[in-house]
């Protein structure tokens, strides 16, 4: 199964924002659309230039260090710039491997450079889940003949 199996699922629908938005417009989104990343573009958009993702972690790191207000923030200050993506031809295991290995939990999916979507570590485990259970399923009909 390839991670566009994924998106074709559950849409390729991304939630972005602006890299002058501060880390409150960034929690806010979080809690309104209950995710746990926003990918920053340069328009706000899912079709601007992708700059990097902010997360939960990062907002979590913030306030530990005792950085406030957070509406004083910006997005730009904080995000993660080194982006580790994906692409749509990329089998869900390679994506399993390399969030696991780098420690993620969201992963941008690219196409030629354009943001086409966003899979989230639980996305990847329910589609390795739910090809198991398929498979299982195929097996045990096999046995019993």
């Amino acid at each position: 199964m390839l991670l566009q199996t994924i998106l074709q699922r559950k849409g390729s629908m991304v939630y972005t924002i602006r890299p002058d938005a501060t880390l409150q417009d960034v929690l806010y989104r979080l809690v309104h659309h209950g995710i746990g990343a926003l990918v920053v573009t340069s328009t706000g958009e899912q079709d601007g230039e992708v700059q990097g993702i902010i997360t939960e972690r990062d907002i979590l790191r913030t306030c530990a260090g005792g950085r406030w207000p957070l509406s004083a923030l910006r997005v730009a200050d904080f995000m993660t710039r080194q982006l580790i993506t994906g692409s749509p031809e990329d089998p869900i295991e390679e994506a399993m491997r390399l969030m696991t290995e780098k420690r993620i939990r969201h992963l941008p999916v690219l196409f030629e450079g354009r943001l086409v979507g966003l899979v989230s570590i639980g996305d990847v485990v329910k589609a390795q889940h739910d090809l198991l259970a398929v498979e299982n399923r195929f097996m045990k009909d096999y046995i019993r003949g």
